[in-house]
Parts: structure tokens; C-alpha cells; sequence
């Protein structure tokens, strides 16, 4: 049985726990050891986005001291592994340490169509759902591919949706568009960063989404927001929540009644 260390993304943690929940409920199920590290931390990158790199330094090796003995990593979130990935390199200089452990972190997805090859799974979700792609995740992960590329089209998180049964997709008409949040971007150009994720939910619900999923809470904590500002009574949920069968929360269901 794979022993996996969970990383939660510090939004997650104080804002989502069900996110983390539903993680580990997935793991679980498709038989994986979840060992959750109460020492862990954030990752680092909404400082090194600020450009604070001397301040993310010791978060990164303290990181990589945390998970080392693990087999792998599993996040849910593709913007947290995509720091750890693609820019932990900046703070070690090829560190055997944590070139050992960087090829074992994996966003959820990524490690359920890499690593375990799931194939079935007895998710029950009847909605039309519309399907964010964060950039992180599609960019740097290369979880799915990109509208401007040529090449084979695929997508980790679609693919594992597609085995949910009743579940159906909503198709906007620019898959892969940035939602315009970027961390502390949402702060610095908040005027333009709302208006991207108001473009975001338009081109969703004139697909017919009826509910918004993706593999970033980040991204949905930004488009709720903007939804519940508007009045939409549009559900956010992560895939991570979808894939373990969970259903709409509770809250939804009962507003929906």
C-alpha cells in the first residue's frame, strides 16, 4: 500500500476543510495510506510572489524536511505543488535532498491518472458541470493542454470527472482562460481581476454550468465570491469533493429545495 504525505494549501485549512476531508476520504478509498504532518506549513508562494524569497526560503526547507520520508506528495491544489515543482529550485541549487523528493509531488489529479491509474470510480453526481482550469495546474503541471498548443488534447481532471456517474459538462467557450484572482494579484489589480472572473462565471453559465468545480480552491474562493456579490446562486465545488462522492453541500441542496 503507497504511503502518501497530504499537503494542505493554508486557504484550504482555514477557509475549506472539507476540501481536505474529501481528500482523504479519496485516498482512502482507492486503498492509499494518508499520513497528514501537523508540523507542515505553508509552502511559501504568497511570498515568493511578492517577492520576498529570503522570507519563503526556510518555509521551502522546512517542506522538504516534512515530506521527505514519504513516498509521495498528494495536494490539492495545483498552484501549491506548481511552487514547490517549478520554483523550490531558487532555495536548494540541486540539493539531492530535495531533488529526491521533487518528482513524488503531486496535485490530487495528477496522482490519481499518473501514479494509481484510477479507472473506476462510484461517484454519484447528476449536474451539468462547468470545469475551471487554473493556470498554475494547466501551465506549469501541465495538467491539461492549452487551447493555443498543437498537439494531443487531454485533461487529468476531466478524465477522472468522466467516470462520475450522471455527471455532465457544460462547455465555455474559452476552456482555459485565466479567473483573474493570481493571489495577491486580486489585491494589487483588484479592478481587473474582478472583471476576469466576472468573464469567467458569464462564459460558464451561458454553457449551462450548473455547478463550477476545479482543481484550485483558490480559484473558486475568487469566482464565489464574485458570484455571491452578483446575487448568483451558483455552486462552487472542489474535484476533490466531486471524486469522493460527497455531493453538493448541504447548504446548496437545501437552498435548491
Amino acid at each position: 500500500m503507497p504511503r502518501v504525505g497530504l499537503f494542505i494549501p493554508c486557504y484550504v485549512d482555514q477557509f475549506y476543510p472539507q476540501v481536505g476531508l474529501a481528500t482523504v476520504e479519496l485516498l482512502e478509498q482507492l486503498g492509499v495510506e494518508v499520513d497528514f504532518p501537523e508540523a507542515q506549513t505553508c509552502c511559501g508562494q504568497p511570498m515568493a510572489n511578492t517577492g520576498c524569497t529570503a522570507d519563503a526560503e526556510p518555509l521551502a526547507r522546512r517542506f522538504v524536511e516534512i515530506f521527505s520520508p514519504y513516498d509521495a506528495v498528494v495536494c490539492p491544489s495545483g498552484s501549491c505543488v506548481a511552487m514547490v515543482r517549478a520554483h523550490y529550485h531558487e532555495y536548494f541549487h540541486h540539493d539531492p535532498a530535495f531533488e529526491a523528493l521533487r518528482p513524488r509531488v503531486y496535485e490530487l489529479c495528477e496522482y490519481l491518472v499518473d501514479v494509481l491509474k484510477v479507472t473506476r470510480l462510484p461517484a454519484k453526481f447528476p449536474h451539468r458541470v462547468g470545469l475551471h482550469q487554473s493556470c498554475h495546474g494547466l501551465r506549469e503541471l501541465r495538467l491539461g493542454s492549452s487551447t493555443e498548443t498543437m498537439g494531443p488534447a487531454f485533461n487529468k481532471a476531466r478524465q477522472l470527472l468522466e467516470l462520475v456517474e450522471g455527471l455532465t459538462f457544460a462547455e465555455p467557450q474559452r476552456p482555459d482562460e485565466c479567473c483573474g484572482f493570481g493571489g495577491t494579484f486580486a489585491v494589487s489589480e483588484e479592478a481587473v481581476s474582478c472583471l476576469m472572473g466576472q468573464d469567467r462565471i458569464a462564459d460558464h453559465l451561458q454553457a449551462g454550468a450548473e455547478v463550477l468545480t476545479a482543481t484550485d480552491m483558490s480559484c473558486l474562493m475568487h469566482l464565489e465570491g464574485l458570484a455571491r456579490r452578483d446575487g448568483r446562486a451558483l455552486p462552487f465545488v472542489h474535484v476533490a469533493e466531486i471524486l469522493a462522492g460527497r455531493g453538493l453541500p448541504a447548504k446548496v441542496r437545501a437552498g435548491r429545495g
